[in-house]
């Protein structure tokens, strides 16, 4: 093991779309386990697009960075020297980590890996915080009832796509949002959707979502806003559920459009909009997460990751979340099994 850890540093606050200015790469000694806590080299790191919000300066739902603070997300990684008796060294584990090659953990705060449920990575994606997210905010906020139709923006990233499976499961009619032919192919031909739509090649999104949603929308799940969500807004049933997930289409925005004013077209179809957090049902995630593996071990629910590779791209694969880079979950491999 190298005595050298990298870690990336939040270098300055963006203003609108964030760049490589951003972010700084440091090196410093690796860390030391305290007692109850494990130092994990990491495999993979999660780059998320709700990590933008954390650039900011401010009150959000996610704590802001300062600048000079280390960057934080989900990582898998192995346990290389254990401060506690509840995980050996060798053992795979997920938390929270820093964009470093290490990280000390707390051990009350990580889950077992089972690489024999699935790849390590998908304990960042479909076993993790977007499979959690795609499981709650679906079932719960969503409600859907067989025979009603489910209209996903930002269908083929790591929620979408797992949101669109569930709803299948509930036997719902599932059409997605995606930005290329190759994502739209994957959810009709890979994930059984009924239809997707292509936003970046489709000029009318009213007319495409009569065609692919004839019986208009029963439940709505937003992880984009903007146009589609104004576009969805005015195909909603009675009695329709929205569940606004993510905004990824403003996130970089300094002020937010104002837009078509779409509020008076949820009086006569008494449709209900509902925020949803994930962190909200912290205390049911093992359900989730029981009901999660099951349906991959048993290939119910496929699943995808988009993988770059090394540390030192971590920054890239984050900005690539706003260009629509990512099919599936979006990962950096920052080592290998063998420990390079």
């Amino acid at each position: 093991m190298t005595n050298t850890n990298r870690e990336w540093l939040l270098a300055a606050r963006p203003e609108g779309e964030p760049d490589t200015d951003s972010f700084e790469l440091r090196e410093t000694d690796v860390p030391t386990p305290d007692p109850g806590e494990l130092l994990v080299q990491t495999r993979f790191l999660s780059v998320d697009p709700y990590m933008r919000g954390r650039m900011r300066e401010g009150e959000s739902y996610a704590d802001p960075w300062n600048v000079g603070d280390a960057l934080k997300g989900g990582i898998v990684g192995e346990v290389v020297e254990t401060a506690s008796d509840a995980y050996d060294a060798g053992d795979l584990v997920t938390g929270e980590g820093t964009w470093g090659d290490y990280a000390t953990l707390d051990a009350d705060d990580v889950a077992p890996v089972d690489p024999a449920v699935a790849d390590p990575e998908a304990y960042l994606g479909v076993l993790g915080m977007p499979g959690r997210t795609a499981y709650f905010g679906l079932l719960e906020v969503g409600r859907p009832k067989p025979g009603d139709t489910v209209v996903v923006s930002g269908a083929a990233g790591a929620v979408g796509s797992v949101v669109g499976q569930i709803a299948k499961r509930n036997g719902c009619r599932v059409v997605g949002f995606a930005g290329t032919d190759e994502k739209t192919d994957w959810l009709t031909d890979g994930l059984d959707f009924d239809a997707a739509i292509n936003y970046k090649t489709t000029d009318d999104y009213r007319a495409a979502l009569d065609a692919a949603a004839p019986d208009g929308v029963d439940v709505y799940f937003d992880n984009v806003g903007g146009p589609i969500t104004d576009a969805v807004f005015t195909r909603l049933n009675l009695d329709a559920r929205v569940a606004v997930c993510g905004q990824i289409a403003h996130y970089n925005d300094e002020e937010v459009p104002t837009g078509p004013r779409k509020l008076p077209q949820l009086i006569p179809v008494r449709a209900s909009v509902e925020g949803l957090l994930v962190g909200d049902f912290a205390t049911r995630f093992g359900e989730a997460s029981e009901q999660l593996g099951q349906w991959v071990a048993t290939g119910d629910l496929r699943h995808r990751e988009t993988v770059v590779e090394g540390l030192e791209n971590a920054p890239d694969a984050f900005l690539g979340l706003f260009s629509g880079d990512n099919i599936g979950k979006q990962v950096v491999r920052v080592s290998s099994a063998d420990g390079e």
